[in-house]
């Protein structure tokens, strides 16, 4: 039998996210994603914290793949929602990025999460794919999808996103 009372510890390093504002500056967002696919940029420190890893980078579509663990757990016993929005919201984000120039940036404006099975750690590598669905001058939106090894749908998102030009 397990003693739960027996805390568990977990130790990160990252580095300092100011790094990116040059790069961000300079780079398209293309280059920019694909600087953290190859290993030019370092993850961004949320990633070191959730274990979360780029896997691919395309026009308009950003993948990536996390091990659901016990720390993310929710008193309920699985994956805490938010675990699971933070990844969808990433890779629509991200997805919505690799369409941009340098020095253009986005907010969300409105985000819609639909869960459609617990997320844990039984659950195995999960991967989030984000697509660009439509990208104005002012405002685009996007989708995510939560998936397993074999296509089975944890949970998708939808999101409009605020289209941040320098000066505006």
């Amino acid at each position: 039998m397990t003693d739960t009372s027996v805390p568990r510890t977990r130790t990160i390093r990252w580095t300092d996210p100011a790094q990116f504002a040059d790069p961000i500056s300079k780079m398209s967002g293309l280059e920019f994603m694909r600087a953290f696919l190859t290993g030019q940029l370092p993850p961004p420190p949320f990633m070191e914290l959730l274990g979360v890893r780029i896997v691919s980078v395309d026009p308009g579509s950003v993948c990536f793949e996390f091990e659901p663990m016990e720390f993310m757990y929710s008193p309920l016993g699985n994956v805490h929602g938010g675990i699971v929005t933070v990844m969808l919201d990433t890779a629509m984000g991200c997805s919505f990025h690799t369409s941009l120039p340098p020095g253009v940036g986005y907010t969300t404006l409105e985000l819609k999460v639909s869960f459609h099975r617990p997320v844990m750690a039984k659950s195995g590598t999960l991967r989030a794919v984000g697509r660009i669905l439509h990208s104005g001058s002012r405002v685009a939106a996007v989708e995510a999808r939560l998936l397993d090894k074999s296509e089975r749908l944890f949970a998708h998102a939808t999101s409009t996103l605020l289209i941040l030009k320098p000066g505006s």
